[in-house]
């Protein structure tokens, strides 16, 4: 990266404690988002209703993007990773209320098991709008 470019490091609001990691990372258009897990905010564990979970991950995601100045338009690439592969469909009810076309590159990968017992979680890359 040139001397003139610098990166930005994105945390969600109360930090993350001591994480070895940023949610977001800005270097020039493209944003790179750290893997993301359906969390209840409210009580900071995964909800036990799948769609419910579904739509927390998108959420957060969202709201890291807004941190970033974009919308989930912007996003150019996803990779969901989910330990249960027959989750697909009802994930893919919930993904299509955040997400409308033209719609970005996609992988939804079988994985072991995720932190915390998460169903789903999202790394994602978006690009900010040229102005």
């Amino acid at each position: 990266m040139a001397a003139n470019d610098k990166r930005q490091y994105i945390s969600p609001p109360g930090g993350m404690g001591d994480l070895p990691f940023s949610n977001a990372v800005i270097a020039g258009n493209t944003v790179y988002l750290a893997g993301h897990i359906g969390f209840d905010p409210a009580t900071r564990k995964l909800p036990d209703d799948i769609e419910h979970e579904a739509r927390f991950v998108l959420e957060a995601l969202r709201d890291t993007l807004t941190r970033c100045g974009l919308t989930m338009q912007d996003l150019v690439s996803l990779t969901i990773f989910c330990p249960e592969l027959s989750l697909y469909e009802r994930f893919n009810s919930v993904y299509r209320t955040y997400v409308r076309a033209p719609f970005p590159a996609r992988a939804f990968i079988g994985s072991g098991p995720l932190l915390f017992g998460a169903h789903f979680e999202i790394q994602a890359i978006a690009v900010k709008p040229e102005a």
